[in-house]
């Protein structure tokens, strides 16, 4: 169903003649989202989010897409109208939500806002060494990486990270939404954790310092030098967890999408909450192709550690876990299991069963590159009737372009929403 609640962020913005207008304007797209998050639909939604990740039966399994790369297609940056800096990012945050809510798939949509903490790191570069990557400058266009970390002597160099609460930047970014915002939708000041950051992923860095060919070969040639970068890793993440847990004001995460649940441990009152009350996700997409020993020697033993502060833990993204399964299993408080379209959707299916919530992700390709969408159909209502009875969530992500096909990510919403409710 298209609401055309972008049409009405357009009229809106043809109020803007002058800077002073831009508040009245984010104010007005703040106060579209509380309508959004107020409608009868939500309920439903938040609902729907709830029972797939508690493992009960929700009246059909939930959908969503995320554009990634095509939100330039969706929403082009001169279609906005805000100058300043930081109205023009609020601004850009409001446009999704609305243009996501016109596609109608089950984006998630609270009638607050968080506004999350300022943390100061030492070093200022984090790790002690850049993370430097080369690229053509020109949009669309690929990059690769540049290691820092080359030789056994630069590891040397490699610092873990200590993290400090900025209260007084804090405060400063609170005012400044409050000062913006005030009166139209709730402000929260949360020192949360986002479920789906890169906090425990770790071999995303690896790969940033060392190289991906470098680190697969590291594995076999320098093992030891492997473990040293990522126990460095690992601490500052921890490091991190500390910083945020000793702050204070821990707002649980429930609330992100994909990891809308119930409360984790509902007896715990607000002011009292730690990162047990939280989700985290991480995946393994760097180690892809090494074997299930090395993944677990050489990166899910590091990111137990990280795990085993939080509540709910969500593993996998784009990588092919088929053969991995066994090691996922072993994390605790395993709550959502990702089936990429690399993996082997029945064996997954199989291992996964009624003990996890089921994350199915549709590969982009499959989805953008054709102009006939009958063949997809097919597939997805083949798929989904193998789900029938599991708990499970239709999700696609990690889109860079819509080839051409500006409807395709309400098509997509239609046919998975349909197969939904057919095997539900």
């Amino acid at each position: 169903m298209n609401t055309n609640y972008v049409k009405q962020a357009t009229e809106r913005a043809k109020n803007v003649k002058k800077p002073e207008d831009e508040k009245q304007y984010l104010r007005d797209l703040a106060a579209l989202t509380v309508e959004i998050a107020n409608e009868p639909r939500m309920e439903k939604i938040i609902q729907r989010w709830r029972d797939v990740n508690g493992l009960r039966r929700p009246d059909r399994a939930p959908v969503w897409c995320r554009p990634v790369g095509c939100w330039e297609e969706l929403l082009p940056q001169s279609s906005q109208v805000c100058k300043d800096k930081f109205n023009r990012s609020m601004e850009r945050e409001f446009l999704k939500i609305l243009t996501k809510r016109d596609i109608g798939d089950d984006t998630p949509v609270f009638d607050y806002l968080k506004v999350k903490t300022i943390f100061d790191v030492t070093p200022e570069n984090i790790w002690g060494l850049d993370i430097v990557r080369e690229s053509l400058n020109e949009t669309g266009s690929a990059w690769q990486y540049k290691p820092t970390l080359e030789t056994p002597e630069d590891f040397k160099k490699l610092q873990i990270p200590e993290y400090n609460f900025n209260a007084e930047k804090t405060e400063e970014k609170l005012n400044q939404v409050k000062e913006l915002l005030g009166g139209v939708i709730k402000i929260i000041p949360a020192h949360s954790v986002g479920g789906f950051t890169s906090l425990a992923t770790l071999g995303h860095l690896a790969a940033d310092l060392r190289g991906l060919e470098q680190i697969m070969m590291d594995m076999i040639t320098e093992p030891e030098l492997t473990h040293r970068m990522m126990n460095v890793f690992c601490q500052g993440a921890l490091n991190y967890l500390d910083a945020v847990e000793q702050a204070g004001n821990i707002v649980p995460n429930n609330d992100d999408v994909m990891l809308v649940s119930d409360p984790l441990r509902p007896d715990i009152a607000p002011g009292e909450h730690t990162l047990k009350d939280c989700w985290i996700a991480a995946n393994s997409q760097e180690l892809d192709q090494v074997s299930p020993d090395m993944f677990n020697e050489f990166l899910l033993e590091y990111q137990k550690k990280i795990f085993s502060r939080f509540g709910a833990i969500c593993y996998g993204c784009c990588e092919n876990l088929t053969k991995k399964a066994g090691m996922v299993k072993t994390i605790p408080n395993l709550r959502i299991f990702v089936c990429s379209g690399w993996s082997d959707f029945d064996t997954i299916v199989e291992k996964v069963d009624k003990k996890y919530c089921f994350m199915w992700r549709h590969k982009a390709s499959d989805v953008v590159c054709p102009d006939d969408m009958s063949e997809f159909k097919k597939y997805v209502e083949t798929c989904s009737k193998k789900l029938q009875g599991s708990y499970y969530q239709v999700i696609l992500r990690e889109l860079q372009t819509l080839m051409g096909h500006p409807n395709r990510l309400t098509e997509w919403t239609n046919i998975s929403i349909d197969a939904a409710e057919k095997f539900a």
